[in-house]
C-alpha cells in the first residue's frame, strides 16, 4: 500500500440516542463503550500506521480540545486540531479539513472518518482503503460501503453502477432511509449500507464543494484565512464559520456531483447510534446478556444493562436496555432504542439540566461532581489529572476548604505554597488568590467544602490560566 493518506476525523457530534451516557458535555465517542478505548481512540489507532498514514487532522469543538488532547496523550499519539466555533454539520467541518490539507500536506489523500463509528477486522480496513486509493487519486470520491446483513432501516443505503478499478465501481445512487420492505429489496438489488467515511483528494472536494455550495464554500474559505494557528491547533474564524449553511456533505456533495463511487467493505461495522447496536456488537453471556459494571442478572436474557456506580439487578426480562447513571436512568425496550434522541429532545425542552450535563462536569485540568448542596454550603469531589493545573483565581462570595483524599497536591494561597498529601488540608479564604495543581504522576483527588453567599460557578475571577480561558469565564 502506498502512503501519502493523511485521515481528517470528524469529531464532533452529541449522541444523543445514547443517553443518558452520551451527552452534549461529554458525548460518545470519548467514551468507553465497548473495550479499553474509546471509539475516538480506536479511530485514531486504525490509522496510526506512520508507514501508511500521516497523523490525524481532528476536527473537533472548542469545548472537547482538551479531551480530544487528553485522550491522544493516553494512547501516545498526535494529531493537529481543527477547531470549530459552532457546529455547522459534516460539510463545512470535511471542507475545511480540506482546506488544511491541500495546503499542508499537498498531493495526499484526504480519509474522512467519523470518530463514534465501530469498526472489525483491521486489516479489512486498510484493504479496502488501498483499493480506493488509487481511484480516489484519478479524481473520484471513494464512500465505503458496507455489505448489509439485515435490512436496516437506520441506514442509508449506495447502489453501485459501473465498475471503475478493482473492487471500486461508479455511484450509480444513493438511497434515503427506507423501510423494512424497500431496504430488504434494496439488499437484494445488490445495495451496500451507506458508512459515511470516504476518501478523496482535497482539491476534488473543494472543487465540489466550490461548484455545488459557493456561499458556503466562501464562508469557510474565509474563516480558514482568517484561522489562529499554533503547532497543532487551528482556530477557525467563528466571525465567517458561523456564516456556512449547516448541511451534511451527503447533501452537499455526494448526492449531487458525478464523481461518487463506491469499495464494497467485507469488514464489521457500526455507527453504534443506538443502545440495540451497543448490544449488537457488545460481548454477550450465556443469556444474551451484555452487562458492565455493577450488574446482577437473574432469569433474564437479551438485555443491555450498564451501571455506572449503583448495583442494577434485573429479574425476569426479556429485551431491555437498562443504563443508570449517578443523576439519570433510562429503561427502554431494545426495539424502541431509536426514540431516545426523541426523549432527550423533550428533556431539554422541559429545562431539565440532566439532558445535556453530565453530573460530573469535566474540566481541562480533570473534573468535578457535586456531592451536596445547602443554601450556603456546598461539596464537591475534584480530581486533577497528573500535570493539570486549575486557573490562578479569585472568589467574592465564598471561602472554600480542601482535602487531599489520593494523590499530591501543590496548593498556593497568596504567597504561600504547599505540598499537601493524604489528609491534609487547605483553608482558602474569601478574596485569597489560590491555586490547585497535581505535581505527582496519579490522579489527584480532594473534596471542597464551599461556604458563602453565593455558590455559582462564574464566582470565578481568573488571574492567570494555562489553558488560555477568559479571565471572566464560569467555565473553570
Amino acid at each position: 500500500m502506498r502512503s501519502g493518506i493523511s485521515p481528517l476525523i470528524l469529531c464532533g457530534g452529541s449522541g444523543k440516542r445514547l443517553w443518558p451516557v452520551s451527552r452534549d458535555t461529554m458525548p460518545k465517542q470519548f467514551i468507553r463503550l465497548e473495550g479499553e478505548h474509546s471509539p475516538f481512540q480506536q479511530t485514531v489507532l486504525r490509522v496510526a500506521d506512520r508507514r501508511i498514514y500521516s497523523a490525524p487532522v481532528i476536527v473537533t469543538a472548542h469545548l472537547y480540545r482538551f479531551e480530544v488532547e487528553r485522550q491522544l496523550a493516553e494512547i501516545g499519539l498526535t494529531g493537529t486540531l481543527l477547531l470549530e466555533p459552532e457546529a455547522r454539520d459534516s460539510g463545512p467541518a470535511i471542507l475545511a479539513g480540506a482546506l488544511y490539507v491541500a495546503a499542508e500536506a499537498a498531493g495526499e489523500t484526504l480519509l474522512v472518518l467519523a470518530s463514534d463509528h465501530a469498526i472489525g477486522c483491521p486489516e479489512g480496513f486498510h484493504e479496502s482503503v488501498a483499493a480506493a486509493d488509487p481511484v480516489a487519486r484519478s479524481g473520484y470520491i471513494v464512500t465505503f460501503g458496507i455489505k448489509p446483513t439485515s435490512p436496516a432501516t437506520g441506514y442509508g443505503y449506495i447502489e453501485p453502477g459501473e465498475p471503475l478499478a478493482g473492487p471500486v465501481s461508479a455511484v450509480a445512487r444513493f438511497a434515503e432511509k427506507p423501510d423494512v420492505e424497500t431496504a430488504a429489496r434494496l439488499i437484494a438489488d445488490g445495495c451496500l449500507w451507506n458508512s459515511g467515511n470516504f476518501l478523496a483528494r482535497p482539491k476534488t472536494l473543494i472543487a465540489e464543494y466550490a461548484r455545488f455550495e459557493p456561499d458556503t464554500f466562501a464562508c469557510v474559505s474565509r474563516a480558514y484565512e482568517g484561522a489562529r494557528m499554533s503547532a497543532h491547533v487551528v482556530i477557525l474564524s467563528g466571525a465567517h464559520y458561523g456564516q456556512a449553511e449547516r448541511k451534511s456533505i451527503d447533501y452537499a456533495v455526494m448526492e449531487r456531483t458525478e464523481l461518487a463511487a463506491v469499495v464494497p467493505a467485507d469488514w464489521r461495522w457500526s455507527d453504534i447510534g443506538t443502545w440495540d447496536a451497543i448490544w449488537e456488537i457488545g460481548a454477550r453471556d450465556g443469556a444474551g446478556n451484555v452487562v458492565r459494571g455493577a450488574v446482577e442478572s437473574l432469569d433474564s436474557s437479551n438485555c443491555l444493562v450498564r451501571s455506572n456506580g449503583p448495583l442494577t439487578s434485573i429479574v425476569g426480562v426479556r429485551d431491555l436496555v437498562v443504563i443508570v447513571e449517578q443523576d439519570a436512568v433510562l429503561v427502554a425496550d431494545r426495539k424502541s432504542c431509536g426514540s431516545v434522541k426523541t426523549l432527550v429532545e423533550n428533556l431539554s425542552r422541559r429545562g431539565a439540566k440532566e439532558a445535556s450535563a453530565h453530573a460530573r462536569e469535566h474540566r481541562p485540568w480533570g473534573w468535578f461532581e457535586v456531592r451536596d448542596l445547602g443554601e450556603s454550603f456546598k461539596v464537591k469531589r475534584l480530581a486533577v489529572y497528573p500535570g493539570g493545573r486549575l486557573s490562578l483565581q479569585r472568589h467574592r462570595y465564598r471561602a472554600e476548604h480542601w482535602v487531599v483524599v489520593s494523590g499530591t497536591a501543590r496548593v498556593t494561597v497568596d504567597d504561600t505554597v504547599a505540598i499537601l498529601t493524604p489528609n491534609q488540608h487547605a483553608e482558602i479564604p474569601l478574596g485569597a488568590v489560590h491555586r490547585l495543581e497535581n505535581p505527582g504522576n496519579s490522579l489527584l483527588e480532594i473534596v471542597e467544602v464551599q461556604h458563602g453567599s453565593y455558590l455559582g460557578e462564574d464566582d470565578i475571577i481568573r488571574v492567570e490560566d494555562i489553558y488560555d480561558r477568559v479571565v471572566l469565564d464560569a467555565a473553570e
